[in-house]
């Protein structure tokens, strides 16, 4: 039997407009670079089968709107400070999946692998200064923080032997949870930030703080987001890294304490295994090197972290940069 126009009508085979999105995608123009297409494309697809999945009602896609057009307030009225379209990135964990993705790389040898990459948030800054090996990063009196004696050996992946002439660029939050820029009455311009050379050996050593757990702004889309999904605004104490040698792939990474009781829970999703350590008691600072004595006085904690990078030839990534 040939079905007739109004019993088509009657019983569509698609709730929605089947042509609609291919429609939407098609009206790029020829000048329109193939990955920035791809890009677009891919976007919009999962976008409008978003909005079909569960038939978004136009309160609700207004409700969005006014979301994003707050994120993009707060970046304004704080003259670009705060980044909070990146901070949501993060609380949903996009971030942490675009880095998986960038720092993918494939070995035979299951047992030994590059350090895992983490988030670089937003906290780095490029006026980080160089450090002499042996250095301390800590430049103001803070509360109840633990000098650290961290070092370490950094390794070739493949060869697995040390890599001389590596920076090391490391940053983290004071003992009350806060970065430099954050806390300008208490803190100093880099203070517990700083950049460092390995020598002939792979080796780096430096004084810094045991990290201290902290908690995301409670204000803001972020906050409201985490208050509408009952999540928590809490991360885990960690110390940024950014290793780096002109013949390997860059390690960006964080470290975390293995008693930190919010590693299960990251509230932007970075914690792997292999990043999770061990801040040990120290009996007495190694021969051969200085002892602490600026704020916080001796260290009392350890921290051995050897660090592993993979030959840049190594990387595996298809995606070529979006063309501009």
């Amino acid at each position: 039997m040939v079905s007739t126009a109004a019993e088509g009508a009657q019983n569509p085979t698609h709730k929605y407009d089947p042509d609609f999105t291919q429609h939407v995608i098609d009206t790029c123009g020829p000048k329109t670079s193939p990955r920035f297409k791809q890009i677009f494309a891919a976007g919009i697809r999962h976008l409008h089968d978003f909005a079909r999945e569960i038939d978004l009602t136009p309160e609700e896609w207004l409700a969005g709107v006014k979301f994003f057009n707050e994120t993009g307030k707060l970046w304004a009225e704080s003259d670009g400070k705060r980044n909070e379209m990146h901070r949501l990135s993060d609380i949903v964990g996009l971030e942490s999946l675009v880095t998986e993705i960038a720092n993918y790389v494939q070995t035979e040898d299951t047992t030994y692998t590059p350090t895992s990459a983490a988030i670089l948030g937003p906290f780095w800054s490029p006026n980080a200064p160089w450090r002499q090996l042996g250095d301390s990063i800590i430049q103001d009196e803070h509360k109840n923080g633990l000098v650290t004696y961290m070092h370490g050996i950094v390794k070739d992946l493949v060869t697995q032997q040390p890599i001389p002439n590596v920076t090391f660029d490391m940053w983290q939050a004071s003992s009350n949870g806060k970065y430099d820029f954050q806390d300008p009455e208490n803190q100093s311009d880099n203070n517990l930030r700083g950049k460092f050379k390995t020598d002939e050996k792979g080796e780096y050593r430096l004084y810094c703080l045991r990290p201290t757990a902290y908690s995301l702004p409670q204000d803001g889309p972020s906050w409201a987001l985490l208050q509408a999904v009952d999540r928590h605004p809490m991360r885990p104490a960690h110390i940024h890294l950014m290793v780096t040698h002109d013949d390997y792939k860059p390690v960006i990474t964080q470290i975390y304490p293995k008693d930190d009781p919010w590693l299960a829970t990251d509230t932007v999703f970075t914690v792997k295994d292999d990043l999770v350590v061990d801040f040990e008691p120290i009996a007495e600072t190694p021969k051969g090197m200085k002892e602490h004595t600026g704020p916080g006085g001796k260290a009392t904690r350890e921290l051995e972290l050897n660090i592993v990078l993979a030959p840049k030839g190594m990387a595996i990534n298809a995606a070529k940069p979006v063309e501009h």
